[in-house]
């Protein structure tokens, strides 16, 4: 007989209600839920991967070491015994241990109560993440502003009569920094009630096709349209402050002046956008009524990341539409981690690439393979990869594939052998998606709704399988107890979930949220701003120096252009989440998705035809893809999504091997970065585009 069970899907942001239906340990199938308080009943097809990774015959199921260049399956006491010995014996001679961490770690609610220790044990000071691979602009300036590097404010579209996304696409990724589940249905209400969606992109993406408007902009230039909405709103004298006035420091009036010397034209000539657009967007965001503004990827994985984040908060302050009912609001999510965790830190540190950002005590990932091919006592030597695939998503893959070969000692958490995991001595691998509980830690905060929504496990674990979190804390434990220090009692997640819910305001209990498998519907977002402020004096902090600096920076680079070479940017489609998806033979199905979009006049200039291969070379290296012609993408930008490039040597990844594609990581320079943030820029990379010429056997 089969069981149906209530569950959030863990995938991505959106964290939909799905039903999964089984009957033993078979998974019959899996769809929306219509009574999940947030996603109302939607799906995406990455929700039916989950059988996919449940059921992966690709997946390691045991702790793999590499013995002569092959794997060798042990026993996980064999495993931490030696990966703690190991450990200890370089940390004797100096070597300086390291620490990555990249998803689906975010979506484990469970690594990130285990996680600390873990680092302790390894005394890893080198720390890196996914983090400045995409978002860490958001959080300096939410911590230079709000005072949490985790206070977002994030778009009341079910509110809103006007929303303007630069650089985003929810469409296909139902929200990033912004969890919106059912995008599509949702501006569909916007419209139903004249609400106006306008889309600011390169490519005319899926959401671009959902807008009543859609505006090419030239990549990289985000930040001259972001000065020219915000210089027309108060050039027009159209600036309102007035509910926010008691809440802003006097730092607010030194922004005006900062944008006095800006000319509109020239602004326009640098991003593409007429000057009309602009003040008509200005307008609209101003007018009296609810209104937002977003930006997501194109406008921070980019030189000015932080400064276009900045400009964004400053556009919805000066439009008044902070804080209210239809514009951006912060949550008040069940689980408020804004209270019960410290503020964060936005300091900066000593590199092998002299003093960069340090966020959240991360390092950029722009120095990652640096730190282990530098010469001297200071390389990282020891490696400990808490899941990602940084070989495919951070910039110059090549080169970081050069960095982790010259590692002593490598460690990955991992159910697959992929592109960085073939480089480890020891894999880890934890259990299958559904024999582990799931609750939205870090996308709760990011919310359209204030819910609560937790998932038990649906299976039992199998024989001498782990949970993420059990590896984590048991290797900690032995790295401890070897060194002959204190060896902590373990927590179990479900423990300090609880104790976490009972302290923040909603007060639920971890029983309560589960006898709901529905999830518990905490209501809208409310105007709550001014008590969730965490900066010293409870003030928005409006204009940091660095921010106005910034500024004059980007003022001095108007006019120098780049030479006349295409611009590369990425994408993503919805049946693809990173790298970490493309082993579900349901999601791979169909036509080859990596390929190199670039418009007709570009492609007939270079004698380029539909689906011939094309050399795409940058400073850092060279690769070739077939080409695929569209007018949906502006003259002048190319673009190669992310997540691809599994046809490297030694990759234990079957479906993936079928459709490989390649890399447009191995494209993106680690010399280029948003300074601010550290943040690297993957986003209007210069490239050439050439025509590969087919190879003609000697006679």
């Amino acid at each position: 007989m089969s069981t149906i069970h209530a569950r959030t899907c863990h995938i991505c942001e959106a964290n939909c209600g799905v039903l999964v239906e089984v009957e033993g340990r078979e998974i019959l199938s899996i769809r929306g839920n219509p009574d999940h308080v947030l996603s109302r009943g939607h799906i995406c097809p990455k929700a039916t991967a989950i059988a996919d990774l449940q059921n992966d015959p690709d997946r390691l199921h045991r702790p793999v070491k590499k013995v002569d260049g092959q794997w060798q399956e042990i026993g996980w006491e064999q495993a931490f015994a030696e990966i703690a010995a190991k450990l200890l014996a370089l940390k004797g001679e100096g070597a300086k241990p390291a620490m990555y961490m990249g998803n689906p770690s975010a979506h484990d609610y469970g690594i990130s109560t285990q996680i600390s220790t873990l680092r302790h044990a390894i005394g890893a000071k080198h720390l890196y993440s996914a983090s400045t691979l995409d978002q860490i602009p958001h959080h300096v300036v939410q911590y230079h502003m709000y005072g949490h590097v985790s206070l977002a404010a994030v778009p009341d579209i079910d509110r809103s009569q006007y929303l303007l996304i630069i650089g985003g696409n929810p469409a296909a990724s139902n929200g990033s920094i912004w969890t919106v589940p059912d995008f599509k249905k949702r501006v569909k209400e916007l419209r139903a009630r004249n609400g106006l969606l306008v889309v600011v992109d390169p490519r005319r993406t899926e959401t671009a096709r959902l807008a009543d408007e859609h505006h090419f902009v030239k990549p990289g230039t985000d930040t001259a349209l972001l000065i020219g909405i915000l210089k027309s709103i108060f050039d027009g004298g159209l600036a309102d402050t007035s509910r926010l006035h008691a809440i802003l420091d006097d730092s607010w009036g030194a922004i005006e002046p900062a944008l006095a010397g800006f000319d509109l034209e020239q602004l326009s000539l640098h991003c593409g956008i007429a000057v009309e657009a602009m003040q008509d967007m200005a307008a609209q965001l101003a007018a009296d009524q609810p209104a937002a503004i977003y930006g997501r990827m194109g406008v921070s994985v980019c030189e000015y990341g932080t400064l276009n984040q900045w400009l964004i908060q400053v556009i919805n302050i000066a439009s008044g539409n902070l804080d209210r009912e239809g514009g951006t609001m912060v949550p008040e999510p069940a689980l408020d981690t804004i209270n019960l965790v410290g503020r964060g830190s936005v300091r900066t540190a000593d590199t092998v690439r002299g003093v960069m950002p340090s966020v959240m005590n991360e390092l950029p990932m722009v120095t990652f393979a640096d730190e282990m091919l530098r010469e001297d006592d200071e390389r990282i030597r020891s490696l400990f990869v808490v899941t990602g695939n940084p070989v495919l998503s951070a910039p110059d893959g090549a080169k970081l594939d050069r960095a982790l070969e010259r590692l002593d000692l490598m460690v990955s958490f991992d159910m697959y052998v992929t592109a960085t995991s073939r480089h480890a001595d020891y894999i880890l691998p934890p259990c299958g998606p559904l024999e582990k509980d799931h609750y939205p830690f870090f996308f709760g905060p990011l919310a359209i709704r204030n819910y609560a929504s937790y998932s038990p496990a649906i299976f039992e674990l199998q024989e001498r399988e782990k949970t993420d979190w059990e590896i984590i804390a048991e290797l900690a434990r032995e790295i401890l107890a070897q060194d002959g220090q204190d060896v902590p009692n373990i927590r179990e997640p479900r423990d300090v979930l609880d104790t976490m819910l009972q302290s923040s305001p909603a007060g639920l209990t971890l029983a309560e949220v589960e006898a709901a498998p529905n999830g518990i519907d905490l209501g809208p977002m409310r105007p709550c701003m001014a008590g969730r402020l965490r900066t010293s004096d409870g003030k928005i902090h409006c204009a940091h120096p660095d921010f106005l600096a910034e500024l004059q920076r980007f003022a001095a680079s108007l006019g120098n252009e780049q030479p006349d070479s295409l611009r590369l940017i990425g994408r993503r489609h919805v049946r693809q989440n990173n790298s970490w998806l493309h082993n579900s033979a349901r999601l791979l199905k169909g036509p080859d998705r990596c390929t190199l979009m670039i418009h007709p006049d570009d492609a007939a200039s270079r004698g380029l035809a539909d689906g011939v291969m094309a050399s795409v070379s940058s400073r850092v290296n060279n690769i070739q893809i077939p080409v695929e012609i569209t007018d949906g993408i502006m003259q002048g930008v190319v673009s190669i999504p992310h997540g691809f490039g599994h046809g490297r040597e030694g990759i234990g990844l079957s479906v993936a091997a079928a459709k490989p594609g390649v890399s447009i990581n191995d494209l993106t320079d680690t010399e280029r970065f948003d300074p601010l943030s550290g943040n690297a820029v993957l986003n209007a990379v210069s490239v050439r585009v050439e025509k590969v010429e087919a190879l003609v056997a000697a006679e």
